[in-house]
């Protein structure tokens, strides 16, 4: 039994000039020992406020305590009590901002690794109770629709599903998973993990549909009218956003959205098995210092682009990534050009040729909290490159919105929807996720799924909504 460590356990990676030819996975996760050493620096709070960090609510100490005693079947169960995709958000759930940044051993040392622990379990899992062994469940409760197979579409059809639902998801591409199998690279979530998850999610009970858009194969109202007693909208915000400057028109300028979908989808990964209609040119500019950023100016690298840059008008220290995966990328040898604002791409014979940049520097605080980028005039640069990637936002589709009368959105053209219960403004129509917050990370739409599946079930076990069931039925 290893020693308890006063220090965080590290988790062992391939080396950078490794892996940045390859798309297998940068970290490798814990032994058997690294875990049951880390798992011995939880103090095991009487009132843990990690607990209260985690948007699903995991009882971290619980699963936390049973690796530390060596009993992993009862720390796989505590984790699934709560979290349906724990291999999943082991790996990209930003913890360090969640349940760890309220672990009490980061007052003074390093927060409990409670992530890595996650990964570990759920690991352990997949390797010893394989979910293609578990039991079949057939519900056979009121039908319910899950609009969008990602993190909350996935965790809403679970939850339902556990509580005797007829859940069927209903997924616009042709495979299920939503940003996890579309938007995040190999190297960071591998795709036979999400592929066990989505299978979990089937072995509760859920039926999955693929190649059907929402909006166009069918409505919401046809949905409602059709025998769904309730239907949860959880679309994503997939719709790329571009600067608006002159030249995106130019080829090798692309979305960060299309970029990683391609690579991932169309398995770009899998080079020279899969042939993926990808180009990628020697000097790449990624737009924007977000996870997307990051992915996509790594991806860049290991499609042979041979210099890749990540282009930013504000600091390091309003960079929106998490710290780990800057940390990864700049190992990689992404080179990270700060304080620099593209407002013009040029090219010859349709072709991107290079960026004209300004140099900026930081202002006062704006309404997001961050210092204002402002330009320095005369400051202008150009910056050779053959390939731009614009990584700065998404927006939401308008599909689900001009098909569904009665549904409320916002200015930007997102679901408004309660907090509290994830209920829109329409009779039973629910909404979570990156629909109704923008984009924003996998554990927070994850808690906005588990909150519409309980407000869905007090719902439909009304006398009510019961009885409107049966009339569909």
């Amino acid at each position: 039994m290893p020693k308890e460590v006063p220090g965080r356990i590290d988790m062992p990676r391939q080396e950078p000039e490794a892996r940045k030819h390859n798309f297998r996975e940068v970290a490798t996760g814990y032994t058997r020992e690294m875990a049951v050493a880390e798992a011995r620096r939880c103090l095991q709070c009487k009132k843990p406020a990690c607990v209260a960090g985690c948007p699903v609510e995991i009882d971290i100490p619980g699963f936390i305590k049973q690796i530390k005693d060596g009993n992993l079947p009862e720390a796989s169960r505590i984790l699934r009590e709560k979290n349906s995709l724990p291999a999943t958000c082991g790996r990209v759930c930003p913890q360090e901002d969640q349940c760890e940044k309220l672990c009490v051993l980061g007052r003074k040392s390093e927060p409990v690794a409670i992530g890595r622990l996650e990964r570990y379990v759920a690991d352990w899992e997949r390797q010893n109770r394989p979910v293609s062994k578990m039991p079949q469940h057939t519900p056979s409760g009121p039908r319910v629709a899950v609009v969008g197979s990602g993190p909350a579409g996935l965790t809403t059809a679970g939850d339902l599903a556990k509580l005797g639902y007829r859940v069927t998801v209903f997924e616009a591409l042709h495979k299920p998973g939503g940003v996890l199998v579309y938007g995040i690279p190999e190297f960071r979530l591998p795709k036979a993990i999400v592929q066990e998850e989505v299978e979990y999610i089937r072995r509760l009970g859920a039926e999955i549909r693929t190649n059907v858009i929402i909006g166009r194969t069918v409505t919401v109202p046809e949905l409602l009218a059709g025998g769904y007693g309730a239907v949860f909208i959880s679309s994503g915000a997939g719709l790329p956003k571009f600067k608006g400057i002159p030249g995106e028109q130019f080829n090798g300028v692309a979305s960060a959205n299309e970029f990683l979908t391609r690579s991932n989808l169309m398995r770009a990964y899998d080079f020279p098995a899969y042939h993926t209609p990808i180009r990628v040119g020697e000097r790449v500019a990624v737009i924007g210092a977000g996870n997307v950023a990051m992915d996509s100016a790594r991806t860049a690298l290991r499609l042979g682009a041979k210099e890749v840059s990540i282009v930013y008008r504000r600091s390091r220290v309003e960079m929106p990534a998490r710290v780990e995966e800057i940390e990864n990328a700049e190992a990689e040898g992404v080179r990270m050009r700060l304080l620099t604002d593209p407002i013009r791409i040029n090219g010859e014979d349709g072709w991107v040729t290079s960026m004209e940049c300004l140099r900026m520097e930081l202002g006062e605080l704006d309404d997001s909290g961050r210092r204002r980028p402002v330009a320095i005039g005369g400051s202008n640069f150009e910056m050779p490159v053959d390939t731009v990637i614009v990584a700065i936002a998404t927006g939401a589709n308008p599909l689900i919105r001009r098909t569904t009368p009665d549904l409320e959105c916002n200015e930007r053209g997102y679901i408004i929807a309660d907090e509290k219960t994830g209920r829109t403004t329409k009779e039973g129509v629910w909404a979570g996720g990156d629909i109704v917050t923008g984009s924003a990370t996998v554990i927070l739409a994850m808690g906005a799924g588990r909150t519409a599946a309980k407000d869905i079930h007090d719902y439909l076990s009304s006398a009510g909504a019961s009885a409107a069931d049966t009339h569909h039925t």
